[in-house]
């Protein structure tokens, strides 16, 4: 290749970069505003309620009517169980320093569904923290992630989740009790091998490791190791980068 076609090949590349780039922080700017924006709508929906008018709820007239007159006007994107989001997202967040710009809209309708405050406060942190997907948020809030991790604690550590999200400073922090291997797709009633097991694992090994937790990194499968002139295989093998050890 020449220097003058690997010079362009550079500058396209980079030029790219430039595009990518912009278009990534376009859309964190149109999401945050797009937060803030519902975020308003449900605090002046409140407010209303506050002033002796009638209740925002699903099947209420001022819903509807609201819903209608918004869509007429601006679009779509105003149904009534939107708008009803809205005003939950305001009641569940009243402090707009609360809200964190990482998480998308959807992100927030899903953490709205959590009555529980501290549960609620515990999967915001750790969706910032470890940069879920809605997907992965919407997983770990179904395999009641929180409520596991919860279990081995007392009242203090189950506060301190909500407020640091999961942090690892003991092997009892990195485990889970139990693990929700739901992603695998293994009927209640079907029986599996040991070696199709792994193999499953092998075939989902991302999903795998965020189930694990945080620091887990894979190794190798069916790793040999030798004790006493005998061979022994490890089905798998995974090395824990906060703990320093090998699982």
């Amino acid at each position: 290749m020449s220097v003058s076609k690997r010079k362009y090949n550079q500058l396209l590349a980079t030029i790219g970069l430039t595009i990518e780039t912009a278009r990534s922080n376009a859309i964190k700017a149109v999401n945050a505003y797009l937060v803030k924006v519902n975020w308003e709508i449900g605090r002046h929906i409140v407010d209303f309620e506050q002033q002796g008018n009638e209740r925002a709820e699903y099947g209420s007239e001022l819903l509807a009517r609201l819903s209608t007159d918004l869509q007429q006007q601006y679009g779509k994107g105003f149904g009534r169980r939107n708008v009803l989001d809205m005003r939950r997202f305001y009641l569940a967040y009243q402090k707009w320093q609360t809200v964190s710009a990482k998480l998308s809209w959807s992100h927030y309708v899903a953490l709205i569904g959590i009555t529980d405050t501290i549960a609620r406060k515990f999967y915001q942190k750790q969706c910032i923290h470890d940069n879920w997907s809605l997907r992965e948020l919407e997983r770990q809030i179904s395999a009641a992630l929180f409520e596991r991790l919860s279990l081995s604690r007392d009242k203090k550590g189950i506060l301190q989740l909500s407020k640091k999200g999961q942090v690892i400073s003991t092997i009892d922090d990195a485990i889970k009790n139990p693990y929700i291997l739901d992603f695998l797709k293994i009927p209640q009633s079907h029986k599996v091998t040991e070696k199709q097991l792994e193999q499953k694992i092998i075939d989902n090994l991302q999903m795998f490791l965020l189930e694990l937790g945080k620091g887990f990194t894979f190794v190798a499968r069916q790793y040999k190791i030798s004790l006493r002139n005998k061979h022994f295989y490890v089905d798998l093998v995974f090395y824990h980068r906060i703990l320093r050890c090998f699982v």
